[in-house]
């Protein structure tokens, strides 16, 4: 049968559980939780629920490329700012992109593609910068338990000046490195949620009822969720310590399970270009960062590496780029 809409009841108790414990904050579960078909749905819909004709939406390049064509859909203006050149954050360039017409803000952390964290100075400064406006926040939050070297999640859930504006969103499937399961949640104040779930009605309505039961049962053991980022990290450690003896320069990867590097050492010639060469020549896949941006920065060399693979895997890519 079908769940009901919002989520099956043991489900949204437990990821009420789980909120409260991780972040000592308290959601309801019964108007400010629903359950969605994986975290790309959990953004359309928000977007969806509060973005209309004219209003403009902060989008931080690079950026994953659903932000900005569920903008566009429903009317929206996607304004680009980016990353700094190490990718952190930049709390300037985002402040001089508001305007009176600016509806809505899009972090995400852990990042795609760049595998950089917010940290709470940046949450801070966030804060600081949507202080006093009707701004809303949609904070893309899916590697949640992908953060490394020791380093807390700095969900916009820890700070009630963005918790009371934000609605924040994870993945089942990233956190249990499953994302053939295409399941999610998000989280909001309840007159967020309740515009979320006008449109959560007619475009999903609900999800997956077996999966919500096993999930709801899942969750009950956190060792699943915290093993996650040590096993990550381990692969981290791997992967980056066979680049150090190849011609790529990494970037600092801090979150996630993607590794960018820079190839500038090895040929000078644009990325889409590269991957397609490195593919087909090495036999090694790589995605180039030149997609995830509106405007990519002239020169830049940089593609991206998933390291969610098995270590032998890893090991036999890290010996085909050596060769290169």
């Amino acid at each position: 049968q079908y769940a009901p809409m919002p989520g099956l009841p043991a489900l949204l108790q437990a990821l009420a559980d789980k909120v409260e414990r991780l972040y000592q904050v308290k959601y309801d579960p019964a108007t400010e939780i629903t359950v969605t078909a994986g975290g790309t749905q959990a953004i359309f819909t928000a977007i969806a629920a509060v973005v209309h004709a004219g209003d403009e939406v902060i989008i931080v390049d690079p950026a994953y490329d659903c932000y900005a064509p569920a903008v566009q859909l429903f009317g929206g203006v996607p304004v680009h700012v980016r990353l700094a050149g190490d990718m952190r954050f930049d709390a300037e360039a985002v402040r001089k992109a508001i305007t009176p017409r600016t509806r809505l803000l899009v972090i995400n952390t852990p990042h795609n593609p760049a595998g950089t964290i917010l940290r709470e100075a940046d949450m801070l400064a966030i804060a600081d910068l949507l202080e006093g406006t009707d701004i809303l926040l949609l904070s893309d939050e899916v590697y949640e338990h992908i953060v490394f070297d020791g380093e807390p999640h700095a969900s916009a859930m820890r700070y009630e000046a963005l918790r009371s504006r934000a609605f924040v969103v994870f993945s089942f499937g990233k956190v249990f490195h499953a994302t053939g399961w295409k399941m999610g949640y998000v989280l909001a104040p309840e007159a967020l949620m309740a515009e979320f779930r006008k449109v959560h009605q007619f475009n999903v309505f609900s999800v997956n009822t077996p999966m919500q039961h096993a999930l709801a049962g899942y969750l009950r053991d956190p060792s699943h969720y915290e093993a996650v980022s040590p096993m990550y990290q381990a692969k981290r450690d791997r992967f980056q310590a066979g680049l150090a003896r190849t011609r790529f320069r990494p970037i600092a990867c801090e979150g996630s399970y993607f590794q960018v590097a820079d190839y500038g050492a090895i040929r000078d010639v644009p990325d889409r270009g590269f991957c397609e060469w490195l593919a087909r020549e090495h036999g090694v896949a790589a995605i180039p960062l030149s997609p995830f941006y509106q405007d990519p920065p002239e020169g830049q060399r940089l593609v991206r590496f998933c390291f969610a693979k098995e270590d032998a895997t890893l090991d036999a890519a890290i010996e085909r780029l050596c060769a290169i």
